[in-house]
């Protein structure tokens, strides 16, 4: 094997390095990847339902990677590109072409202009996120994460499959829903991440409780829960950012009724010190 096939391929480089390939994590996108494009396929045979299906697929090996990348110590500056570009894919053009399909194709210009927008925020949500320093990506997101936005897409046509939900009502909140998660994929509403290692440690007996409830609740109805999760996620952020414009408000004025306290507080020994001069 030569240096330059050694140096990329092989296995003396140090781990995490930015030409080391590491297989398992790769593999794992690989698979997310290819959920993706073949989500692409079936929407446009217009199997819309296989297409929603393979997005969720995709999510959870597009989470499954960088875990197993991590618990490996096998993460990699290549990992990391490859990851970005698989989700282009996955979570960018593929619900932008499920949902143009679906819907967006009725509206003609206006249609596919939006799943541009769409493909394009992702693309600017996936710049944004490698650009930031490593210790910030372990807090939370800036801006809605692509797969959560994809994954809002695909179970949102999972959602209006089962209650057979249609017309022109529809098709606009759709239309809606496209511009507004391209939004608020590229702004700076903060959204959590749900991967601290800190927290998993101290936290591993509540989350596993947790999971067990979450899989109970999936099992029940998947095309309405996998929805209803989603949506609380995708609003969580803009809610979040609201409490917290409403919250130092308040905090402010009480700052301030404090303060006037401790003025009074402190007025008053000079009060009872006067009292003595007074009387003489």
């Amino acid at each position: 094997m030569s240096n330059r096939r050694r140096k990329y391929f092989g296995r003396g480089g140090p781990p995490g390095g930015k030409g080391r390939i590491s297989l398992l994590p790769s593999i794992l996108t690989t698979i997310s990847l290819f959920s993706g494009f073949y989500a692409i396929v079936a929407a446009v045979n217009e199997q819309f339902f296989h297409a929603a299906v393979a997005i969720i697929i995709a999510g959870v090996f597009d989470g499954l990677d960088g875990r197993v990348a991590r618990l490996t110590n096998t993460a990699s500056r290549f990992g990391e590109e490859y990851d970005s570009l698989c989700d282009l894919v996955a979570f960018g053009v593929a619900p932008a072409i499920l949902a143009y399909q679906w819907v967006l194709v009725s509206y003609g210009r206006y249609g596919w202009l939006a799943a541009f927008l769409y493909v394009a925020a992702t693309a600017l949500r996936l710049a944004r996120f490698n650009s930031q320093p490593p210790a910030d990506e372990n807090k939370n997101f800036t801006g809605l994460p692509c797969p959560a936005a994809g994954g809002m897409i695909a179970t949102t046509y999972l959602f209006c499959h089962f209650f057979e939900l249609g017309g022109r009502a529809m098709e606009i909140a759709v239309m809606v829903a496209v511009y507004l998660l391209s939004y608020l994929m590229i702004s700076s509403i903060v959204y959590q991440s749900f991967k601290s290692p800190e927290t998993q440690r101290k936290k591993a007996f509540q989350m596993m409780v947790a999971l067990v409830l979450l899989i109970v609740v999936l099992a029940t109805e998947p095309r309405v829960t996998l929805f209803v999760l989603g949506l609380v996620y995708v609003l969580s952020g803009p809610l979040a950012a609201a409490y917290r414009l409403v919250v130092p408000a308040k905090t402010a004025g009480t700052d301030d009724e404090e303060g006037a306290q401790k003025d009074t507080t402190v007025a008053k020994p000079d009060e009872a010190a006067a009292a003595p001069d007074s009387s003489r």
